[in-house]
Order: C-alpha cells, then structure tokens, then sequence
C-alpha cells in the first residue's frame, strides 16, 4: 500500500483565530485520534494533495515533534466558497485494533458476457470495510471472469479473509447489461427466424 509522508507541527494555539492564521498561512490543521492520544497539529496545504487529490486509498505516515503516527483519512472538510481543504481528520492505525475504512473496487479478468457483446457496468467504485492495520490494501480485487450477460456480481461475492465488509450484502457491484445493439441484432435473428 502507497504511503505518503507528511511532516506537521504540533498546534499550540485552537480558536477561530487561531485557526484562520494558520490557514492564511498555506496551513491545514488536523487532528490523529484513535490512538493512546489524540493530536493536533498543522502542516503545510500542499503536502495533503498527494493523499486527498485521488481515488486510491493510501497510507499517511505523519511526522510530528519526532513521533511517527500511521494513519489513514478519515474525514475533509472544504471551503464552500474558495473549495480550499480546511481541516482534516486522521485516524491512527494502531496494531491489531479494528478500523473502519473505504477501499477501492478494482475489477480485474474477462467477462463472457461483455466477449458476447454485453456491457459492464460498474455500480459501486469501493466498499466500506472493517478490519486491523494489517490487513487494509491499496484496492480489493473483484474478478469479472464468471460475469455472464444480464448478470450481477453482488457485496456477498466478494470473499475475503479477515475483513469483514459493511455495504449490505445483497447491494449490486457491477453487472454485464445487453447493449442496444446486441438487443437490434437479437430482435433481427427473431424475425428471420419467423419468416422461416
């Protein structure tokens, strides 16, 4: 799993005012909580852009006063008017406690019903999940290969070990729908058959 680095101070000062000089500043505050204490601290805007500009789940190791905390995104907040990050929440990962978290759906293999002409589509791009430290990955790997057409691949489908996944297990993930083409060329084949 990526890790992105980021080196922060340790916040002295909380308030409104505060806070807004440390935003005037190019500063984001966070918080790390989770763990034995919970941290506040700054850091400059554009270290976060790596972590929250993207659709991967990443890792954020956070240097601060000489400690290191691992610890995954938890909550954003934006500006509603300039959609500059305001403030962001951490959650540390401390070894065999539970977390909660969102990963990112990848759909890997070849589907018979999109080779027959089917279109897959994706209905969900990540799942919530809930395991330890240990076992959260960049992205769970959802196999299409028995996907036929006018089929689904459901939450329940997905299997893995040690991570209990949270979305309601009768949800749909991705399904191969016929397209209209197929549907022209299926209704062609109909007629042809009944002129014979």
């Amino acid at each position: 799993m990526k890790t992105i680095t980021i080196e922060g101070t340790l916040r002295s000062e909380y308030g409104k005012k505060a806070t807004r000089a440390l935003r005037s500043e190019g500063q984001v505050p966070c918080v790390i909580y989770g763990g034995a204490e919970t941290v506040s601290l700054s850091a400059p805007a554009t270290a976060f852009k790596p972590l929250v500009y993207t659709a991967q789940f990443q890792q954020a190791e956070i240097k601060v006063n000489g400690k290191i905390y691992k610890a995954i995104l938890k909550d954003l907040q934006f500006d509603t008017v300039t959609d500059e990050l305001t403030h962001i929440d951490f959650l540390e990962l401390v070894e065999g406690k539970p977390v909660v978290a969102t990963l990112p759906l990848k759909f890997v293999g070849q589907s018979p019903g999109v080779k027959a002409g089917g279109k897959l589509v994706t209905k969900m791009a990540a799942v919530k999940v809930k395991t330890t430290p240990q076992y959260l990955r960049e992205n769970i790997e959802v196999s299409i290969d028995g996907l036929e057409l006018n089929s689904n691949i459901r939450v329940e489908d997905i299997k893995l070990e040690n991570v209990e996944i949270l979305n309601s297990p009768r949800i749909p993930v991705a399904s191969v729908v016929m397209t209209r083409q197929l549907r022209q060329e299926e209704a062609a084949a109909d007629k042809d058959a009944k002129k014979k």
